[in-house]
C-alpha cells in the first residue's frame, strides 16, 4: 500500500524543503526495493532544483527543460491539463508529468521519480481557487478540484510504495489539493515564537481547531473533508529544527520548545485521532542546523551520504565540511527517516 507523507508548515523559513530533500533521498537509499515518488507541490520548486542537480550543476536549467516539453512536465503541467476539464477529469497519461531524476543527476538514488514544481501553480491558484468554489448542482465542485492529485496518483499508485510531498508554506487551494491526499503529515518547527503560533494555526486551518468563531466551521477544510466522506490526514512526525550544533537544545530556545511539545501534548489527550503516535517522546524529533554541510549538500544537490568532508568549491568559494559536521547531519535524517 502506499503510504503518503506530506512536508508542510504554514510558515516559511522552517527548512522544510532542506528536509524533504534530505529525507527522500535517505529514504530511498535506506530501501533501494521501495519505490519512491516525491511530488513538489511548490512554486518555488526548490526541490525539484536540488533533485535535478542543486546550483552548481545547473539544476534549475534541467528544471526549465521539464518545462519546456509538450506536455509539460510538471505539476503545473498536470493542472494545465486539468483547468479546461476540472470536475471530469481528461484523458491523459499520468507518466507524462514524471522525471526520473537519477537521469539528470547521478547522486539521486535510482528509485525516486518526481513530479516537478512549477511557478506556474501560483498564476494556477486564482482559477483553480474560483472553479472549486462554483455552484453546480449535483456537483461537489470544491470536492472535484481537490481530487486533481488523487486522480493522478490513481493512475500510478500500484507502482509506488511510497509517495512524498513538499508542499507550499501556505494554505492555498493547491496546497490543500496536497494535504486532501495526504496520508502523514512532517511537520517543521523552529524554536522561536512565530513557529510556536503557525504551529497553532496549522492545526486550526486543517483540523479546524481553536476557530475564532463559529461562522467559520462550515467553511473549513476539516469540515469539507468530512462532509464528503473523507479521512483527514495525521501528523506523523514534528521536526524540531535547526537546533544549534553546538549545544543541542540551547537554552535560548528551551523554553519555547517546551511550550509547543507542552501544546501538543494537550492536543494528544483533547484530540488524539489527528495524530499518528500515542506518546510524545515518539512523535518528535531533533534536527541540528546542517551548516556548511547543508549549504554544500544543497549547492550540489547532493544526500548527505554522498558529501565528502573536506576542503571544496562552491560557487568560486573555498568552503570546509567538518567530518564531525557532516556525521551530525547525517545522524540526524537517519533519525527522521527511521519514524517513518
Amino acid at each position: 500500500m502506499d503510504v503518503k507523507y506530506s512536508f508542510w508548515n504554514n510558515k516559511g523559513g522552517t527548512g522544510k524543503t532542506s528536509l524533504a530533500f534530505q529525507s527522500i533521498t535517505r529514504y530511498a537509499e535506506k530501501f533501494p526495493d521501495k519505490r519512491v515518488l516525491a511530488i513538489d507541490i511548490c512554486p518555488q520548486a526548490n526541490l525539484s532544483e536540488l533533485m535535478l542537480g542543486g546550483l552548481n550543476n545547473k539544476g534549475s536549467e534541467k528544471l526549465l527543460g521539464r518545462h519546456g516539453l509538450m506536455p509539460r512536465c510538471s505539476l503545473g503541467g498536470y493542472f494545465q491539463l486539468r483547468l479546461p476539464s476540472p470536475y471530469a477529469p481528461p484523458t491523459f497519461n499520468a507518466h507524462d508529468f514524471i522525471t526520473n531524476p537519477k537521469e539528470y543527476n547521478a547522486g539521486i538514488p535510482s528509485n525516486i521519480d518526481l513530479v516537478c514544481g512549477d511557478p506556474l501553480l501560483e498564476l494556477q491558484a486564482n482559477a483553480v481557487n474560483t472553479l472549486a468554489n462554483q455552484n453546480i448542482p449535483g456537483t461537489n465542485a470544491w470536492i472535484a478540484v481537490i481530487d486533481w492529485l488523487r486522480t493522478f496518483l490513481e493512475q500510478v499508485d500500484i507502482e509506488y510504495d511510497t509517495t512524498f510531498m513538499d508542499c507550499n508554506p501556505s494554505f492555498s487551494l493547491y496546497t490543500q489539493i496536497a494535504l486532501a491526499t495526504t496520508d502523514k503529515i512532517i511537520l517543521p518547527v523552529m524554536a522561536d515564537d512565530s513557529s510556536r503560533r503557525a504551529i497553532q494555526n496549522a492545526f486550526s486551518l486543517i483540523y479546524g481547531l481553536k476557530l475564532p468563531s463559529d461562522i467559520y466551521s462550515s467553511y473549513a477544510f476539516a469540515t469539507k473533508l468530512r462532509n464528503a466522506g473523507r479521512s483527514l490526514p495525521t501528523v506523523h512526525l514534528i521536526a524540531k529544527n535547526r537546533i544549534t550544533q553546538y549545544m543541542g537544545s540551547a537554552s535560548a530556545y528551551a523554553a519555547v520548545l517546551a511550550a509547543i511539545q507542552n501544546d501538543i501534548k494537550q492536543l494528544l489527550r483533547s484530540n488524539p485521532d489527528i495524530f499518528s503516535f500515542s506518546d510524545i517522546s515518539s512523535g518528535f524529533v531533533d534536527i541540528r542546523d546542517f551548516q556548511t554541510t547543508g549549504v554544500v549538500a544543497f549547492a550540489k544537490g547532493l544526500p548527505f551520504s554522498r558529501v565528502q568532508a573536506g576542503k571544496q568549491s562552491i560557487n568560486r568559494h573555498r568552503v570546509q565540511v567538518k567530518q564531525e559536521y557532516l556525521d551530525n547531519s547525517i545522524e540526524a535524517i537517519e533519525n527522521l527517516v527511521s519514524r517513518l
